[in-house]
């Protein structure tokens, strides 16, 4: 970086503090939006992962270099993409003395600023993940962790890990706890190694917010509360039905339900080949990270509940719910 850097600040996601300076004061507003209120700006520490935004157009030097597919090279455990994940940015990675290094030049070709034009709401959610989320989740698997596609909260008497598909409630019970003072580490994606629990950070998105337009017809705000991690006491399975009901739920199937919904989501549809692509020519990252391990270590160690219900009623069910209930709910 140089003394145009406009942006430095540090950002604690996914369990790893990201460390990031900026050339362009767009991509500082992007970052710290991301990070919905907790960069601490103007911080100097190193953090465990460290991100660089330069304002230069020129593509990274990748002559002669090992080619690892179309748009990424290798030399020296250094990786080059291109484009990254369509996100409109070249990275450049090599980790140092420990600690990652992502170095990002804005270079879209014309098709990507295309799909920014025809789908700004998406464009954004891309940037915020390669230049903020992928880095700190492909680093906390070299710590044996896994992105998981799951809330986790805590209402004082209980702290469920809850997941479920899109639409299957997690943002609902996140939210309406967070209004009753209760805490949590997201709503939507977490960092796990089968006993705690780490937040990704981002702005919430429900029918509720007030603030930047997102997909399915939602608003981003903020989620109050947050804390950087938990450890849970159960696993909570969403599905939707007009009948609450609560059972409980063998932990092989808490567990597929973990793995499934995680590979499910759109959010970490990218994640995948980026971390691949970084594991061919980077020897301290995995080729993937150890989903299916994690969520069977939270499924086997945790009492694990099948609650059923419309997604408002889905709330006192998944924060009431105990083991030993399996018969119809009604409100206690």
């Amino acid at each position: 970086m140089t003394d145009r850097t406009l942006g430095v600040g540090l950002v604690t996601t996914a369990g790893e503090s990201v460390a990031y300076a900026s050339e362009l004061s767009d991509v500082t507003e992007l970052i710290r939006a991301c990070a919905d209120g907790t960069s601490s700006q103007g911080e100097s520490r190193t953090g465990t992962v460290q991100v660089a935004v330069e304002a230069s157009r020129r593509p990274f030097p990748t002559d002669g270099w090992r080619m690892l597919s179309r748009d990424a090279w290798e030399r020296d455990s250094t990786v080059v993409i291109r484009d990254v994940c369509t996100s409109g940015f070249d990275v450049s990675v090599r980790v140092q003395a420990g600690v990652p290094r992502f170095v990002f030049r804005r270079r879209p070709p014309a098709r990507t600023r295309a799909l920014a034009i025809a789908d700004p709401s998406r464009a954004l959610l891309l940037q915020r993940s390669v230049l903020l989320t992928y880095p700190a989740m492909w680093w906390a698997a070299t710590r044996g962790r896994a992105p998981l596609h799951a809330a986790c909260l805590s209402t004082g008497d209980a702290t469920p890990l809850l997941v479920g598909p899109s639409g299957s409630g997690k943002t609902t019970v996140v939210a309406r706890n967070a209004a009753e003072g209760g805490s949590s580490v997201s709503d939507n994606l977490v960092v796990g190694d089968g006993i705690t629990a780490w937040g990704v950070v981002e702005p919430i998105r429900t029918d509720q917010g007030t603030g930047r337009a997102m997909p399915h017809g939602r608003r981003e705000g903020h989620l109050p509360h947050r804390v950087s991690s938990l450890i849970p006491d159960r696993v909570v399975v969403l599905r939707r039905g007009d009948q609450p009901v609560v059972h409980s739920c063998p932990p092989e199937d808490a567990a597929r339900w973990l793995v499934a919904s995680t590979y499910g989501a759109g959010e970490l549809r990218r994640f995948w080949g980026f971390a691949a692509l970084l594991a061919m020519g980077i020897p301290e990252g995995p080729a993937h990270p150890p989903v299916a391990r994690v969520a069977d270590l939270f499924a086997q160690s945790l009492t694990c509940l099948d609650v059923t219900a419309s997604v408002p009623g889905v709330i006192d069910l998944a924060l009431e719910a105990r083991e030993g209930d399996e018969v119809p709910w009604t409100s206690r």
